[in-house]
């Protein structure tokens, strides 16, 4: 459950991840567009082996092409973003809802996987700027990144992109053999006004919507944002 973060503007008070930069070249020629159903194989194929290796994930079954293409598509709709090398999927983020009651509308989790070839060259942060822009514009005030322990890649690169620690569950999850705590982290993307305007569904448009890839920050590893 891991995310990558982008550059959220914040009012007084707000935390707001900072600028990402990279060194020059390491995402060179990468494209963020929205994913499609044609990507799930490759969405699929990068996050099984964190299902069936580690506790990374909780769920205890990769899903298949198919479930992924429903998980993008559900309400309320958040974006999933790929990072696209010359047609190979390198990497994908995503956003989901952080809770089902509705006073949680506004706050939303995030998590960020890689293709192993492709870490530590800045894609991470690529995608969550890309992600986090998206969530600011539709009205989103809060992202979270639910980390199970120890993660100490997963942890850097949050806080590296402004996260800040606000808890853990200790013991919450069972897997491979042991108990696992989960760690919280929060990353405000406005200040969050009184009255706020209720959030927007993602409507990526016609075609892949494709941005080219302006940076990012080598030595982060892929993982999720949420267990």
């Amino acid at each position: 459950m891991m995310t990558v973060a982008g550059q959220p503007a914040a009012g007084p008070g707000a935390e707001a991840a900072p600028e990402m930069a990279a060194g020059p070249g390491r995402t060179d020629g990468i494209a963020v567009p929205a994913a499609t159903g044609a990507d799930a194989g490759s969405i699929a194929a990068i996050y099984a082996p964190v299902v069936a290796d580690t506790a990374i994930s909780f769920e205890e079954t990769a899903p298949a092409p198919d479930e992924i293409s429903r998980r993008m598509l559900g309400r309320p709709r958040l974006p999933w973003l790929v990072a696209d090398d010359a047609g190979r999927v390198a990497g994908y983020a995503y956003a989901s809802a952080h809770r089902q009651r509705p006073a949680y509308r506004w706050s939303a989790d995030c998590s960020v996987y890689l293709d192993p070839g492709y870490r530590g060259r800045g894609l991470g942060r690529l995608l969550y700027g890309h992600l986090f822009r998206e969530l600011r514009d539709l009205g989103y005030v809060s992202v979270f990144a639910g980390i199970a322990l120890p993660n100490p890649a997963s942890v850097g690169l949050h806080e590296a992109v402004g996260f800040r620690p606000v808890g853990v569950f200790s013991g919450v999850g069972y897997k491979l053999g042991s108990w696992r705590d989960v760690g919280w982290w929060q990353l405000r993307l406005t200040e969050g006004a009184a009255g706020p305007e209720e959030p927007r569904a993602w409507n990526p448009g016609p075609g892949r919507n494709v941005r080219q890839g302006q940076g990012g920050a080598p030595g982060e590893a892929g993982g999720r944002g949420q267990s």
